[in-house]
């Protein structure tokens, strides 16, 4: 449960954050009116009074795309940056598992030919061998 929630889970909900939070009515930071009670009686002047101004929206977005861009010391899932084991079965272990890895990937990659919008979040290379924030 650890290596999922620092790895697969972690890449699900951080790497594509600036993608969809970059255009700030997806993920606005914050309201400056509550939002609407009742359906049908929002114009676009509530609406653009509702959400952030220019500052806060820069801010927000600053954030998304720092939390959200690849790290300088990115290992993907599966690779380990030193060499940790070098007895038989866990080095075997270890090379299995990238091969698993690497399979997936070009599955994905496969599937993602076919997409307008591909789905890359979860491709083994684009995800951390754990939170690298």
């Amino acid at each position: 449960m650890v290596i999922f929630t620092a790895s697969a889970q972690h890449a699900a909900v951080n790497n594509g954050q600036f993608d969809f939070g970059g255009w700030m009515p997806n993920y606005p930071s914050a309201l400056r009116k509550p939002p609407p009670k009742e359906k049908g009686h929002t114009t676009e002047d509530t609406i653009l009074e509702t959400l952030p101004d220019v500052s806060t929206t820069v801010n927000g977005m600053a954030v998304l795309r720092l939390l959200s861009k690849d790290s300088a010391d990115h290992y993907p899932l599966g690779h380990f940056p030193e060499n940790l084991y070098d007895e038989d079965v866990p080095c075997k272990l270890i090379e299995e598992f990238q091969k698993d890895l690497r399979e997936l990937s070009d599955l994905i990659e496969e599937r993602n030919k076919k997409l307008e919008l591909p789905y890359t979040y979860l491709n083994p290379k684009n995800v951390d061998n754990s939170v690298a924030i």
